[in-house]
């Protein structure tokens, strides 16, 4: 019981100099942990790839956060910070590819302001329009963006069905037989088959209905499905089990949201439907309590 306090207390010592700025006391702290309480090594190991990867450290290091995440999935496979290391890496994949795009644009703008440097005024008063003229351009689209989401909803109507299709990642709007919108998705961990149980990481198959929403979902925003139905029912009671619930259609998980598209890559949920925060706004609008959700193989 000591041994947990002492650890608890080291842990709150290594989050105290990350809120300080003090990275590298931080990570220090963390190879301690490590040392002495090696039962907690996937935490510590996903909370230093994290700091190693922070915008706001000065001394980051891409490669090292890769090893820390890729070590959690290499040595823990069953841990709950596999899914989370996963993620990570493919947002420091693609952050990379982004910073070394950065360097050769920042490297062309030198070259240009070295040719330029006799009409620094002449330059500095067309940025100054230009930037202008931007910040008008984008308030404008973003304006015309918005319009074009109202109209596509007026337009299209509220769906009447949603159709899951668990093999082809795919979830389908329909209003009177008729594709409203396809959205790509990622579904349970353990992809093939029914849910029939608690904990088995599946996602259903079945008939079912949108019969609640909650908009302070940990998952940014949810609808719950009638997950079970009386078929799922009767099958979890021949096996004698539970046959779980809180089935959802739900975004990113709250602080992820950078995530995007990237989380279609793998198959993340509890038994979930994940799409993204954009996209189940979109849904939420056009999806009314009581819709029938046909969740196929």
């Amino acid at each position: 019981m000591c041994g947990c306090s002492h650890s608890r207390e080291i842990f709150k010592e290594a989050n105290d100099f990350f809120n300080q700025g003090n990275y590298k006391a931080a990570l220090s702290k963390y190879e301690q942990i490590i040392e002495k309480y090696p039962s907690v090594e996937d935490r510590v190991l996903f909370e230093m790839g994290i700091i190693y990867a922070y915008p706001r450290n000065e001394q980051k290091d891409y490669q090292k956060s890769l090893e820390c995440f890729q070590k959690i999935i290499k040595d823990y496979p069953t841990s709950e910070y596999k899914r989370d290391s996963e993620m990570m890496i493919f947002q420091i994949h693609n952050v990379t590819i982004k910073d070394k795009t950065i360097v050769t644009l920042k490297k062309q703008i030198e070259t240009f302001q070295q040719e330029v440097k006799n009409k620094e005024n002449e330059i500095t008063i067309l940025q100054d329009k230009i930037r202008a003229l931007e910040q008008e351009v984008k308030s404008k689209e973003d304006e015309i963006t918005k319009l074009q989401k109202e109209v596509f909803i007026l337009k299209k109507g509220q769906a009447d069905k949603v159709l899951i299709e668990k093999k082809e990642r795919r979830l389908t709007l329909l209003s009177k037989g008729k594709v409203i919108k396809t959205y790509r998705i990622s579904i349970g961990g353990n992809p093939v088959g029914p849910k029939e149980r608690q904990g088995d990481n599946k996602t259903p198959e079945g008939t079912y209905i949108i019969d609640s929403r909650n908009r302070d979902s940990h998952y940014h925003l949810s609808l719950h499905i009638s997950y079970p139905n009386e078929k799922d029912k009767k099958r979890a009671k021949e096996l004698g089990v539970s046959p779980g619930g809180d089935i959802m259609i739900h975004g990113i998980k709250n602080g992820f949201s950078w995530v995007g598209d990237f989380h279609t890559r793998i198959d993340w949920t509890n038994g979930c439907i994940a799409v993204t925060d954009e996209e189940i706004e979109e849904i939420d609008k056009l999806v009314p309590n009581g819709t029938i959700v046909e969740i196929r193989p």
